[in-house]
Order: structure tokens, then C-alpha cells, then sequence
């Protein structure tokens, strides 16, 4: 489902609602003009009848001009007959209206009748229609070149005031998944600043409990070495001592307690990658991949010209070690290659390792191969320590160029990978 937004669904039911309460407010208005025209017309009609009849019934209609007022006719009934204004329509005096006001046609009708006069005044509607038209336009246009104004005026004020929110938004998303310290996004408003400070102490809590982890793994790695390094010792004693049977089961027991300090060791390696710092300053990382190789037996192809790569000197010959010791064990012919934009490559030949398990090669105690080849713990040592560096980790089988093997593949932030 598609995420919605805060902001366009803020200016939206705005706009929306300000328009249709400007389209209410206009129709309402147009309502109220009409009503009111209609009064100032007919007392205008009711005005002229009054003023006009007595001076009729006693004088005639001969000094009288063709139109009551500018936009009314008559017709006068008495018992002469019917006299019509010059420029009336003996059509819209056909049915005789009623005395006081009437609609009859598309005209308005006021009736006066004195001594056997009648004085019918008629207006036509069309001139009020026109009228209102003439009022609402001079409303509507001005309401109209606003409306845009106010609109745009409503997505620059959410956007205003929802801009705390965005850059909540950013601090959050910006944010590396092991980077668990307190959000600092300032002026938040009163519904989200909880928001924030909840997810403070979540990360907190969360911080805590990592920390603890991770101390307990390092000092429990730490703490084993003595008494595992003293055990071999005697086991190798014993064996040194031992003939037969005796001597077959005190090599054995050297085997696993040997498996046992590597695993310590990875351990204690994998809480280093986790304590990392997530910046460090550029170092030329050349020099490290030669000695780490030598110490395999085996030579990098390394530029002549300096590699910079901000990462922990220390950090990176963890990785490069852990890279190179997992290729030597699960393969064959390793190789070691570094380019001059900071691009590792370690590979090795052996059987293709299929792509369903390559997803799963950074867990910890994963393995691809014989369940006590190795720890299970180097390629997550790996993945920890390019997390914390800001490279990125690409793992391939068959190896590029072959149709077998296993590579790992380390990116700096400028190398490009597909």
C-alpha cells in the first residue's frame, strides 16, 4: 500500500474545504442579492404605481412620457378603456394581473386600482436577472483571483508548519540501522515531539541491551583464552606423554580445543567490528592487504599508488584477514586483489555455492560447506565491520570470469557494482 502524505493530504482537505465553503458562502450571497433586488425593485414599482395614479385619474395620460421609469411600462385601465405606455408590450398586459404584486410571464406585475382606475405596472425580470449578474460578477471576480492566492497561501503554511515534522522524517531515515543515538530534531509540535522522545527511549533501551551483548560476548571470549589455552596445553602434554589409543583421542581433543580458540578469537573479533567507530579518517589500505596476504602466504595485486579508504586500520585487517582465511579454508588457489578506487576482491575456486545460500552467508555461525570447515563467524566479522566503515559487501558464486568458485566483493562509497 502506498504511503500517503501528511502534507498533501493537509493542503488538500484544506483547499477542498475552503473551496466548498466559498462555493456555499457565494450561493448563499447570490440568495441574498436576489431577495434584496427584488425588494428595491418592487418598491420601486410600488413607489411609481403610488405617485403615478393620482395624477392619471385626474389628468390623463397624454403629459406623461412613454415609460414610468427607465425600466418599467404601463397599462392603465378605466373607463375609457386600456391605455398602454409608449414602448409596452399589450402582450404582457393580456391577463389582467391581480391588485399587488404578481408574476405572470417573465415579467413582475404591481396592481393599483382607485375610483375604477387601474394603474398596471409591470418590469421585466430580465433587467433584475442581469442586475444580479451584474452584483455577483463584481463579487465572484475578486473571490476568484483571491481563491488561488489563499490556496497556494495553505500548502506554504502546512508546509511551514510541517516542516519540523520533515526534517524529523530525514534525521530518521538518514539514520544507519546500528546508530541508536537520540534523535535531536528541534521545535516539533506538541503531537509529535512524544513521538520522537518515545523513540528515544526505545533506542536507549535498545542501545543498552546491545551494549550488553556485545560486552558479555567480548568478555566471555576474553575470559575463556586462559583456561582453553592452559587445557591445550596439558592435552598437549598428554599427547606428547601418550602412545596408542590415548594419544589418537589426546590429538583429537588438541583439534577441537585449537577450533575452540578460534572461535574465541572470532568472537573477540566480531565484538571489535561491533564497537567500530562509524567514521574514521582516510588510510591507505595497500600496505595492510600486502602484510595480512604474506601472512597466508600469498601476494595481493595491489596498486603501487596509495588506496585510501576511511576505515580503522585495524578494522580493515580484521576484514581482509577474515576474507582471505575464509577463502584459503573453503577452496582452493586463493586470490587477492585490490583496485586503485578502493575495490577488494578475494576469491577462490571450489564448488559453486548456490545463490540461495549466498543470502545467508553473513548470519552468524552460517557456513556453505563442511559444518567444521572454519567458525561460521567470518563473513558476519566481514558484514559488521563494512557496516560500521560505510562499504558495501557483494557476495558472487562462480567467481567473475570462471564457472566455479567464490568471491567476496568489498566497495568503497565510489565504486560502482552489478
Amino acid at each position: 500500500m502506498k504511503a500517503r502524505s501528511l502534507r498533501r493530504d493537509l493542503a488538500l482537505g484544506l483547499g477542498a474545504g475552503l473551496t466548498v465553503l466559498w462555493i456555499v458562502a457565494m450561493l448563499g450571497a447570490t440568495l441574498i442579492v436576489r431577495e434584496e433586488l427584488d425588494e428595491v425593485y418592487d418598491s420601486l414599482m410600488e413607489e411609481t404605481t403610488d405617485r403615478l395614479l393620482p395624477f392619471m385619474a385626474m389628468q390623463g395620460t397624454g403629459d406623461f412620457p412613454s415609460r414610468a421609469e427607465a425600466l418599467l411600462t404601463w397599462a392603465l385601465r378605466d373607463a375609457d378603456g386600456v391605455r398602454y405606455s409608449e414602448e409596452a408590450d399589450p402582450a404582457d398586459f393580456a391577463v389582467g394581473a391581480p391588485e399587488g404584486f404578481s408574476t405572470i410571464g417573465d415579467q413582475r406585475h404591481f396592481v393599483r386600482i382607485s375610483g375604477g382606475t387601474a394603474l398596471d405596472i409591470a418590469s421585466p425580470l430580465q433587467e433584475r436577472r442581469e442586475a444580479l449578474l451584474g452584483v455577483m460578477t463584481a463579487l465572484i471576480l475578486p473571490a476568484l483571483a483571491l481563491l488561488p492566492l489563499c490556496l497556494l497561501g495553505i500548502k506554504w503554511f502546512t508546509n511551514r508548519r510541517l516542516r519540523p515534522v520533515a526534517a524529523l522524517s530525514a534525521e530518521v531515515a538518514g539514520r544507519s540501522p546500528g546508530d541508536l543515538r537520540a534523535l535531536s530534531t528541534p521545535d516539533l509540535p506538541t503531537e509529535v515531539g512524544p513521538v520522537r522522545d518515545e523513540m528515544n527511549r526505545l533506542m536507549a533501551d535498545l542501545s543498552e541491551t546491545l551494549e550488553a551483548e556485545k560486552a558479555f560476548s567480548a568478555n566471555a571470549a576474553h575470559e575463556l583464552r586462559t583456561p582453553i589455552a592452559a587445557t591445550l596445553a596439558h592435552v598437549q602434554l598428554l599427547r606428547d606423554a601418550s602412545n596408542g589409543p590415548l594419544r589418537e583421542r589426546a590429538e583429537k581433543a588438541e583439534t577441537e580445543l585449537k577450533r575452540v580458540v578460534r572461535l574465541a578469537e572470532k568472537l573477540l573479533q566480531l565484538a571489535r567490528a561491533e564497537h567500530a567507530k562509524n567514521v574514521a579518517p582516510p588510510v591507505d589500505v595497500a600496505p595492510i592487504l600486502r602484510l595480512v596476504a604474506a601472512d597466508f602466504g600469498l601476494t595481493a595485486d595491489v596498486p603501487d599508488a596509495p588506496v585510501p579508504l576511511r576505515i580503522d586500520p585495524d578494522a580493515f585487517a580484521i576484514l581482509a584477514r577474515n576474507l582471505i582465511e575464509n577463502a584459503a579454508t573453503h577452496g582452493t588457489d586463493p586470490s587477492v586483489r585490490l583496485h586503485v578506487d578502493g575495490t577488494l576482491h578475494v576469491a577462490n575456486d571450489g564448488a559453486v555455492v548456490p545463490s540461495a545460500a549466498l543470502n545467508h552467508l553473513t548470519r552468524r555461525f552460517e557456513r556453505a560447506g563442511s559444518r567444521t570447515a572454519g567458525s561460521g563467524l567470518g563473513l558476519a566479522i566481514v558484514a559488521a565491520i563494512a557496516e560500521k566503515a560505510g562499504l558495501k559487501m557483494a557476495l558472487r558464486s562462480p567467481r567473475e570470469g570462471s564457472d566455479q568458485g567464490f568471491e567476496a566483493v568489498i566497495l568503497s562509497n565510489l565504486a560502482q557494482y552489478s
